[in-house]
């Protein structure tokens, strides 16, 4: 399996995002497929660094590509990006588990394997993703981030739960696939 490496991320976020479907993405010995994400870039009013908007909380933003940005939503659960270019990143929305499926399930105190990655809040609870690795190279221990095997079929849509940008379609998923935190809707035949 081919390792990603920072220059996967120094490019286009809605590029970036597409392709991190099927990648298989790995936190000290526990993770599994991307199977959903959302990109999000400066000129995006959804976006935590809209305008080029810095805070404290978003400096990782402002970093170089190939890093993690980990924040709060909410006050309650903690949210995963992967940051690209300069204030964009990619929300990891979901992934199918593979590896260390136990300790997910102790953490998330369920075993409903489809429930336990479905939502970034799920995913990083699963994951013991927290604060602690904001800024924390993709490429280096204790994460890990290997390219899919084979291309695989993206379902595309708008994103989740947004008040600004809403009809932008910048929510990728692994079409069919049951680990998604919400399906798509179907696409009428063309």
């Amino acid at each position: 399996m081919t390792r990603i490496g920072k220059s996967f991320f120094d490019r286009d976020v809605d590029i970036v995002a597409r392709e991190l479907i099927g990648t298989m993405f790995v936190v000290d010995g526990v993770g599994g497929v991307i199977v959903e994400t959302e990109s999000y870039d400066a000129s995006d009013p959804a976006s935590h660094c809209f305008g080029m908007r810095r805070a404290e909380w978003t400096a990782t933003m402002f970093g170089p590509p190939g890093h993690a940005h980990v924040y709060k939503v909410y006050g309650l659960h903690w949210c995963l990006n992967f940051v690209c270019r300069v204030a964009s990143a990619v929300l990891i929305r979901a992934i199918e588990p593979k590896y260390g499926i136990e300790r997910m399930i102790k953490r998330r105190g369920t075993d409903e394997v489809e429930l336990l990655c479905s939502g970034p809040g799920r995913l990083c609870e699963a994951l013991a993703i927290t604060k602690s690795l904001d800024g924390a190279s993709l490429t280096h221990a204790p994460l890990s981030l290997t390219a899919a095997l084979e291309k695989p079929r993206i379902s595309v849509g708008v994103r989740i739960g947004l008040s600004k940008g809403r009809e932008a379609k910048r929510r990728f998923g692994l079409k069919d696939s049951a680990f998604l935190s919400k399906k798509f809707p179907t696409q009428p035949k063309a």
